[in-house]
């Protein structure tokens, strides 16, 4: 015999309201969904796991997933890879089927396994005492599907109440997690393309052309050598992956180290770190030496593989630079310019006519030269300045 629903339906009536009118104070989708999973139990629905999916635009992930489970305050988070369509955790799934085109996927874990669905999932929740698992998609504009799924330990599974009551949710859940994936995905879009800080400063609403603030920094221009013949001769693919590699080696230091890549520029990239912080200029020549350590890396697997070996120049100065809106009335580029920007591109081109593989000026090197060893390399002209410069190699 299925046991009695015990819901309240006034306080059912109540998360419909909460989640209505009184999250709007509430950033994150995952505390929401955590606080709505308890708030209905605590109207009376067996609730004991649920999941909130969702497709996110992202670099590295198709998506994420919200998990609640019976005694959390708060939803675990877990990112979906891109390839997970391929998975057999994905195949044959309640997700699959959603996102195929079903309405509804509701599943009686009672009876005999062998009558029912099969799927791995639907085994390990057996394995959890759950009796019903219901899964709907989450409508939300221009036609994009996502997926919210209920289950219960209640014998006799949900009662037709309990459903009811969770299928009213539905559209409010959709408007409010919209809301929050669209707020996430402009963040994700601006850290993405114009790097965190930029993205915080442009979020925060600093998108008036010719607004800015001076920043004293140390600034790293780094270019591949001839890229171009690599370009001329090798299949765009190639050089694709080519050029994701190079970039990966050279970013993930500089954004470890506190750095912060403003722009790609064809096959260089432009990064700042500003002196707020004291260490940054050791940290930009730790980010240096460690990007070296990955392009070395990098080359002897295109060594191996056939793949073109790639050469390149680093150029560091320190300055006072024009942080801030360049551009026209409808583009915009949220950039750094200044003839500290300017010096540091000149030492990058000069790498290569001194043989040297990054080049430091001297009012860099008096900042870091008491703990890393430099080699002077004499003074040397450089264009667009009046005086000559001196310079210093690092080799680390």
């Amino acid at each position: 015999m299925n046991a009695p629903p015990n819901i309240d339906p006034a306080a059912a009536a109540g998360v419909l309201h909460w989640l209505t009118n009184e999250t709007r104070d509430q950033r994150f989708i995952d505390n929401i969904f955590a606080d709505m999973c308890i708030r209905l139990q605590q109207a009376g629905i067996p609730l004991k796991r649920s999941t909130l999916h969702v497709l996110i635009q992202h670099p590295q992930w198709l998506g994420a997933r919200f998990m609640w489970a019976d005694g959390m305050r708060e939803a675990e988070i877990s990112r979906v890879d891109f390839d997970v369509r391929g998975r057999s955790e994905f195949i044959g799934s309640p997700a699959n089927e959603i996102f195929d085109g079903a309405t509804e996927v509701r599943e009686n874990l009672e009876r005999d396994p062998s009558s029912g669905r099969k799927h791995a999932l639907y085994d390990e929740m057996r394995a959890m005492g759950l009796t019903e698992y219901v899964a709907w998609p989450i409508y939300h504009t221009l036609g994009k599907r996502h997926l919210v799924t209920f289950a219960t330990d209640r014998r006799g599974g949900f009662d037709e109440a309990h459903i009811a009551a969770l299928k009213s949710l539905l559209p409010v859940l959709a408007l409010v997690s919209e809301i929050r994936i669209k707020n996430r995905l402009a963040r994700t879009l601006l850290e993405t393309y114009v790097g965190s800080h930029a993205g915080e400063l442009i979020l925060a609403g600093a998108t008036r052309r010719g607004t800015g603030t001076t920043v004293r920094a140390a600034i790293m221009i780094c270019d591949l050598r001839d890229f171009t013949k690599i370009s001329d001769n090798w299949p765009r693919d190639d050089v694709i992956d080519l050029l994701n590699d190079y970039f990966d080696a050279m970013s993930e230091p500089i954004a470890k180290h506190g750095g912060e890549i403003l722009k790609f520029i064809g096959d260089g990239l432009l990064a700042i770190f500003p002196l707020n912080k004291p260490s940054a200029c050791a940290n930009l020549l730790q980010a240096v030496s460690e990007a070296r350590q990955a392009m070395a890396a990098l080359n002897m697997n295109n060594e191996a593989s056939g793949r073109a070996l790639l050469n390149y120049g680093i150029g560091v100065h320190v300055g006072d630079v024009m942080y801030g809106n360049i551009g026209s009335r409808a583009r915009l580029d949220f950039t750094v310019i200044g003839p500290a920007v300017n010096m540091a591109s000149r030492l990058e081109a000069l790498t290569k006519q001194l043989g040297r593989t990054v080049l430091l000026s001297r009012a860099f090197a008096d900042l870091v030269k008491s703990d890393f060893d430099l080699e002077r390399v004499g003074e040397h002209a450089v264009r667009g300045f009046s005086e000559p410069v001196e310079l210093f190699a690092y080799n680390g």
